[in-house]
């Protein structure tokens, strides 16, 4: 097991960006209390790291000639991605997950792959679709975890975007227990969601995400995998104020780093990332989904975040909820919504008739649920229900609400959020320090102890 050992600098890292002397995380496991104080507690746990590396093809050397990339100068962007894998080996996590890594070029695929390899990683690695030249490499440490199955998403329709799921099982069980039918594995997923250039695309990372929930629905169901916890690692794009967020937090997933540091779903004191339009942000997560999490049917949290961009462009529109209504239903004489408006509406909020849209199913699924008493017609009432983003729970014929073993109990392996930080560290409190220089994004690295949990034992 690991162990946690007490903090200390290392000269070997000397050279490093000033900034990044204090931001030396859990080498290994190394635990930072809430006090600021380094311990070294002896338990089991589990460390994983969330990066974005920035690509160097992305990487702008001169803001007054943009077309200048790191890319164009071999020893700029080797320099930078030597020291990168000096940190990650130095924390040693137990699970490390980047983005924008540059699969394009053989050379730095060569160097991770060796670094990584010889210091007791597997690695994996996944390009974006079209040839985008970056993508995802996800390193697992085998000292600590062996590599089951691995599967790669391609969202080929979602802005060139892919995903990486990993299932692995603990080389040696964290939990002593009696009963050898507990799993003490884990699924974890690796992926970088799409920049919103626009509002009308938060629909496009919205599928991206909904596409990932229901690949790891179906892989859970197909391998009788329901008792596991679940992490989901990455540069996600969106903030605690997005549907992203709220989608997956309705899906039972929580935020490590604010469950860490005790931070409610609406406090938005760290950030992460500066953008290229010069704004920070806080939009890398490592999330968490323990298996006694009980979670809404995914049709509905699904149509429930679709209504709540429904509604974000209505309001973008200076609507008010009577002139939202008005707009919907568009030029009919009656008091209500018909399909055809609402497929209208739709269309002129730029949702739809687009690549990256609702698709016609979706449309209707989505007016299903908004058609409660499936008269054909949404009423005023049931309007207020899309903007205020609630959907009945009359949902599909795969739900699993019959399932005969509901009110079982049984013992699972699951996680606790034992620490998180943000390096370097100035972001924790909003401040993105002007001499860092490894990306454009801070590194999240959090620590996981193995819990029992007692859960309902029902089949996805």
């Amino acid at each position: 097991m690991v162990m946690l050992v007490s903090f200390f600098k290392d000269p070997e890292f000397a050279n490093v960006d000033s900034s990044e002397n204090e931001s030396i995380p859990f080498r290994g496991t190394i635990l930072r209390t809430k006090s600021g104080k380094f311990s070294s507690v002896s338990e089991p746990c589990v460390s994983c790291t969330t990066f974005n590396i920035l690509a160097p093809i992305y990487k702008r050397l001169d803001q007054q000639n943009q077309n200048v990339r790191e890319s164009d100068f071999r020893a700029f962007w080797l320099a930078r991605n030597e020291r990168i894998v000096d940190w990650l080996l130095y924390e040693s996590s137990s699970i490390i997950c980047l983005q924008e890594f540059w699969v394009g070029n053989e050379e730095l695929v060569q160097m991770y792959e060796q670094r990584l390899g010889a210091s007791g990683y597997d690695t994996f690695k996944l390009a974006r679709t079209n040839n985008r030249g970056d993508g995802l490499l996800t390193a697992i440490h085998k000292e600590y975890f062996r590599v089951l199955n691995y599967r790669e998403l391609l969202f080929n329709d979602f802005g060139d975007r892919v995903a990486q799921l990993l299932h692995v099982q603990s080389v040696i069980p964290f939990l002593q227990n009696n009963d050898d039918s507990m799993q003490q594995e884990i699924l974890i997923v690796n992926t970088h969601l799409l920049f919103p250039h626009d509002s009308s695309l938060s629909i496009v990372r919205l599928h991206q995400v909904y596409k990932i929930l229901q690949y790891l629905e179906t892989y859970q169901r197909e391998n009788k995998l329901s008792q596991v916890p679940v992490m989901l690692c990455g540069d996600w794009n969106g903030s605690k104020r997005g549907h992203v967020y709220k989608f997956l937090r309705s899906q039972g997933f929580v935020s490590s780093y604010d469950i860490a540091h005790e931070y409610t779903d609406s406090d938005h004191k760290w950030v992460s990332h500066r953008n290229h339009r010069g704004n920070i942000c806080g939009v890398d997560f490592i999330w968490l989904r323990n298996p006694n999490k009980s979670i809404k049917p995914l049709k509905i949290s699904w149509a429930e975040a679709a209504f709540g961009i429904i509604k974000y462009q209505l309001q973008k529109a200076q609507l008010n909820e009577k002139d939202a209504f008005d707009f919907l239903r568009a030029d009919n004489n009656g008091n209500y919504i018909t399909y055809s408006d609402f497929c209208d509406a739709l269309k002129q909020l730029k949702l739809t008739s687009l690549s990256h849209g609702l698709s016609f199913q979706e449309m209707k699924d989505l007016w299903v649920q908004a058609d409660v008493d499936g008269n054909g017609v949404l009423d005023y009432d049931e309007f207020k229900r899309i903007w205020y983003c609630t959907c009945s729970e009359h949902i599909d014929e795969d739900s699993n609400s019959e399932d005969s073993n509901e009110g079982i109990t049984k013992e699972a392996f699951g996680f606790a959020v034992k620490n998180a930080i943000l390096f370097p560290r100035e972001v924790e409190k909003g401040i993105w320090p002007e001499n860092y220089h490894l990306s454009d994004h801070a590194r999240l690295t959090a620590l996981f102890s193995p819990v029992r949990l007692r859960c309902s034992q029902k089949s996805l």
